[in-house]
């Protein structure tokens, strides 16, 4: 049986991220209440503004029930804001601002700068045969990285892809090109 992937759609670019899913031939369904993720097998979590995704998980009452969903080993893509989320460490958040801490990096929040200093850049992806044309738009900056995590693509030396365990991260936005490789990735990761 093959796994239903669920788009978190508080906010974001999530209908993008279903698109390419589609295109991959993976089920897909939004997620915006609890009962909705208690009918996916696995999550990608969208860019958007990270401090407001936050707030919309407590409000939601998502917040918890996603945690134990990771806590149980949920696989999970989070994309620019996705990968705030999902960081041990935000150097940047706001005070009430909550994380996920499902993998063990170090983010700065628009460490690459503000909208204005967005930007598209082809990077080199461990196991790709030609590179990724990726899309950073107030991208999320890897500033420290633990032990166990794989560092899959970098940029200019700094992180941009990484992998531990059932959790994958990207400081891009994968969604936004024609290129289906990174949600590929997802799904073999999720065995879907």
């Amino acid at each position: 049986m093959k796994a239903r992937v669920g788009v978190l759609a508080l906010q974001g670019a999530f209908a993008a991220h279903e698109l390419t899913l589609a295109g991959l031939g993976v089920e897909t369904a939004q997620v915006r209440t609890p009962s909705d993720l208690a009918a996916v097998d696995a999550l990608i979590m969208p860019g958007g503004e990270s401090t407001t995704m936050s707030r919309l998980l407590e409000t939601s009452g998502l917040f918890d029930e996603l945690k134990g969903r990771l806590s149980d080993g949920m696989p999970v893509f989070g994309t620019c804001a996705g990968m705030i989320l999902l960081a041990t460490d935000v150097l940047d958040g706001r005070p009430d601002q909550r994380s996920f801490g499902a993998i063990d990096i170090t983010v700065q929040r628009n460490g690459y700068g503000r909208q204005v200093d967005s930007f598209e850049t082809d990077i080199d992806v461990d196991g790709f045969v030609a590179p990724f044309h990726a899309v950073f738009i107030r991208a999320p900056k890897v500033v420290a990285v633990g032990a166990g995590v794989n560092v899959v693509a970098s940029h200019d030396g700094v992180p941009v892809l990484a992998l531990q365990g059932h959790v994958m991260v990207a400081s891009f936005h994968p969604e936004l090109t024609a290129d289906n490789r990174l949600h590929a990735m997802f799904c073999e990761l999720i065995g879907s």
